[in-house]
């Protein structure tokens, strides 16, 4: 499995075996002690199994435990070792099986039993991941804990769906956002996201909150016609994506029954996608599947 990683696994193995002297240190992913293990937080990227860096892939091996979300790839799962103990934590849409108190609970548990502990998280797990509520949860209980990054779903989806976030001359910047917020309050600051047509506005977990999205953007000033993608599965063989305008989201959400996980991308670089889609306004609107 994951046969893309196989040349580099097989190097490191190799260079353990045969040069321990010349390795660089790798101090943080000691144990403290015999009796304390280690969190790792983890980002196992946005979807396709291979997009996981080579250090979260070997740590997923060694670890004791792996305490993952629900849109973490099962073949990365499947990387574990026979004997590691998998918990899955993930939330759907309206359901939260495991309250965030008792994940960061968990982790705390099964470090003070001395286990080397994976936190698999989709995408980064410092973008709308919680993983900064997990880390200072790990810190106050004294456990050691260490983060790795992952390839966050904006620039997976983007990537995939073939277009960039930033290009000179069309988009100098780019923010990060959410529409979802967990006390159900609208605490997004529309009029400084529409201010800024030369800025790329990506939305996680907006799916359920597009017609305000368009509305308030709309309303706050940013054009109507502003070229839109919305992304499901990013990255993954089911990946769907359509391409529209700001005023349309919604309406062609519904029409083609889009469902999570899905991004929304809105902003003038969506109109360089690698599509004829753009090219023709009366296709706008339709929908492509990829096989990645």
């Amino acid at each position: 499995m994951l046969s893309l990683f196989a040349p580099w696994i097989d190097w490191m193995r190799n260079e353990s075996r045969t040069d321990r002297t010349s390795r660089i240190p790798r101090a943080n992913e000691n144990r403290v002690s015999a009796s304390l293990g280690k969190v790792f937080l983890v980002g196992a990227g946005p979807g396709d199994p291979e997009l996981i860096t080579v250090r979260a892939l070997r740590l997923i091996q060694q670890a004791d435990v792996l305490i993952h979300d629900r849109l973490v790839a099962p073949a990365l799962l499947q990387e574990s070792h026979r004997d590691a103990l998998l918990i899955d934590v993930g939330k759907r849409p309206g359901h939260h099986a495991v309250p965030q108190q008792d994940i960061e609970a968990l982790l705390i548990h099964h470090a003070r039993q001395g286990k080397q502990v994976v936190r698999l998280k989709g995408g980064d797990p410092f973008i709308f991941g919680r993983g900064g509520e997990e880390l200072a949860s790990l810190r106050q209980a004294g456990i050691d804990t260490a983060v790795v990054p992952g390839i966050t779903a904006a620039a997976g989806c983007a990537a995939a769906a073939g277009f960039p976030l930033t290009q000179r001359h069309i988009a100098d910047s780019v923010c990060l956002t959410t529409a979802h917020y967990s006390d159900e309050q609208d605490h997004t600051h529309w009029a400084s996201l529409a201010a800024n047509d030369a800025r790329t506005l990506v939305f996680y977990m907006g799916l359920s909150q597009l017609k305000n999205i368009r509305q308030q953007l709309i309303l706050h000033g940013l054009a109507a016609d502003t070229p839109a993608a919305l992304i499901e599965n990013g990255t993954t063989d089911c990946q769907r994506q359509v391409f529209c305008s700001l005023q349309e989201i919604d309406q062609i959400a519904d029409r083609q029954k889009l469902r999570t996980p899905c991004l929304l991308v809105v902003g003038k670089v969506v109109a360089l996608a690698n599509t004829a889609l753009h090219q023709d306004p009366a296709q706008a609107g339709q929908i492509e599947a990829l096989s990645l």
